[in-house]
């Protein structure tokens, strides 16, 4: 080997596997050949190491490593030999080095999409898995609801527990109210709301720094509703009213009084109530009494507060007719309804939805309540309306819907699917029907009772239970889910007229009347 320029004596170095140029530029001479499909051992790396700074540029190393990566993940994945890896030969390493700082940058940009080409396949094959797994395991636990599946998510509140302390002790007592079913019926539910509301703003105070237009409605309003919806689903006209209450509070002029801004919100709510349910009601009534003749049966469905109106207003006015109220579960309101006009002296049958077929036969004209009208004409009311209507429907029976503007929606239903309301597994069954489940115990599968965690000897069924353990049977079960829609749709071919403070019209109508109902409204304020 030739002695280094300079009069030095150089160290004799030892055999290396890659050829590389001297820091001089001189390329060094191996003294024997390596084979070049070899890859460097651990010997010949740390004998270079100690001869002296390394030869190969950073985008070298980078490709060299990258390469090592490549190299061990397909061996990882055919769980053979590795690729054998040639190292830089003496002519790429000039050239590399002489292009070395032109090229680093593009090398950088383009070592990063190689490394994730190539890594992504295994990491986007596992997240695919995991998330297929997940939307299995959905599916399968909304199996048994088929297509009212998404309507079990529905939040419902029975207790004060979780509320914010933002909330209101009169909506607490509301919501609670609410989901008992104490207060039930569309109007109903609108006209405490807006009552509880006027609790809510008559101790409301401004903080310093901001105005009450601005801090009352997203501030303090919104917590009142957000725990109303968690107790039951907000009705069509419910919503009517928060909108309306919104854009009153936006307007408000900052400049006015504390005092007076309140006193005028609390003067508008009593006005909305006035106008848009205690005088629309009196007008409905008026246009439905005479729709009633002498001798008249009308059948009616459920419970509407509107129709129970108009039924005892014509009694009053010296009409002689009966009624048939139709009825169902899980609320039965029809039961109430049917005391009530009794109490009056109006005579009343009363049938159960099973013998609605029956009772179509004995009347001559159906008055209905109803929860929404929708702009395209159809009826959204208590599930089983649509059943009542297509009877009458048959037998050429006048279907009559009462139903107040602030009722009207924009929105358009084609099915009872999309947007329902479900009630709970415990209301389906009375606590009278649980009683009368509980001697088929004995007969229950005994993987059910092994699920349960009973012993399945006749012994330990036969034990003493409550009333409570159907509802575990149900639960447990995995081929059986209790469902109960509170709301369907019916069609607009089968209703003949809707009543409003308007006046009578056909279903296709409805849509002018809600939009000449907000013109209205936008002009008095």
């Amino acid at each position: 080997m030739s002695e280094p320029t300079g009069g030095e004596t150089a160290p004799s170095p030892a055999p290396i596997v890659n050829d590389s140029t001297t820091t001089s530029g001189t390329p060094a001479q191996p003294e024997t050949a390596a084979p070049p499909p070899a890859p460097p051992s651990k010997d010949a790396k740390t004998t270079e190491a100690a001869a002296g700074p390394t030869k190969l540029s950073a985008a070298e190393l980078k490709k060299q490593k990258q390469a090592e990566k490549q190299a061990r993940r397909a061996q990882a994945k055919s769980s053979g030999p590795p690729a054998p890896q040639k190292g830089p030969s003496n002519k790429e390493g000039a050239k590399s080095q002489k292009e070395s700082k032109q090229s680093s940058k593009d090398d950088k940009s383009k070592s990063l999409p190689m490394r994730r080409r190539n890594s992504q396949p295994s990491v986007v094959t596992l997240k695919e898995t995991k998330k297929e797994s997940r939307k299995e395991s959905k599916k399968d636990s909304r199996q048994p609801g088929l297509f009212f599946g998404h309507l079990y998510n529905q939040p419902r509140q029975h207790s004060i527990v979780g509320a914010t302390k933002e909330v209101h002790p009169a909506i607490l007592a509301l919501g609670l109210q609410y989901s008992s079913y104490i207060v039930c019926g569309s109007t109903a539910r609108m006209v405490a709301m807006l009552l509880a509301f006027k609790a809510v703003i008559d101790s409301y105070q401004t903080p310093v720094g901001t105005s009450l237009a601005r801090h009352l409605t997203s501030h303090h309003l919104s917590p009142q509703i957000d725990y109303l919806r968690s107790c039951r689903p907000l009705s069509i006209s419910m919503g009517n009213a928060i909108r309306w209450l919104k854009d009153i509070i936006i307007k408000i002029d900052p400049s006015t009084p504390e005092a007076e801004a309140k006193r005028d919100l609390i003067s508008e709510i009593d006005d909305f109530i006035r106008d848009r349910v205690t005088a629309a009601d009196k007008l409905i009534i008026d246009h439905a009494v005479k729709k009633i003749e002498n001798g008249d049966v009308i059948l009616t469905y459920a419970s509407s507060s509107i129709v129970e109106k108009t039924l005892v207003h014509t009694h009053k006015a010296g009409i002689k007719f009966s009624v048939i109220v139709v009825d169902s579960k899980p609320l039965f309101e029809g039961k109430q309804l049917a005391r009530k006009l009794a109490h009056h002296g109006i005579p009343v049958k009363y049938f159960l939805v099973t013998g609605a077929t029956h009772a179509v036969k004995q009347a001559n004209k159906v008055f209905l309540g109803a929860h929404a009208m929708m702009s395209n004409g159809r009826l959204y009311s208590r599930v089983g309306t649509a059943i009542i209507s297509m009877l009458a429907h048959a037998q050429s029976l006048p279907v009559i819907v009462l139903c107040e503007s602030v009722k009207f929606t924009e929105r358009v239903a084609l099915d009872s699917i999309v947007g329902n309301e479900v009630a709970p597994s415990e209301e389906v069954l009375s606590e009278g029907e649980r009683q009368e489940l509980l001697p088929l115990k004995p007969h229950l599968p005994a993987g059910l009772l092994t699920k349960l965690g009973e012993s399945t000897d006749k012994a330990g069924v036969e034990k003493a239970n409550s009333s409570g353990e159907v509802l575990k049977w149900i639960e447990a079960s995995d081929n059986l889910q209790m469902l109960q829609v509170l709301y369907d749709v019916t069609p607009a071919e089968y209703i003949n007229m809707v009543i409003t403070e308007y006046g009578s019209l056909p279903p296709s109508s409805v849509p002018v009347v809600h939009r000449l109902s907000m013109d209205k409204q936008e002009t008095r304020k």
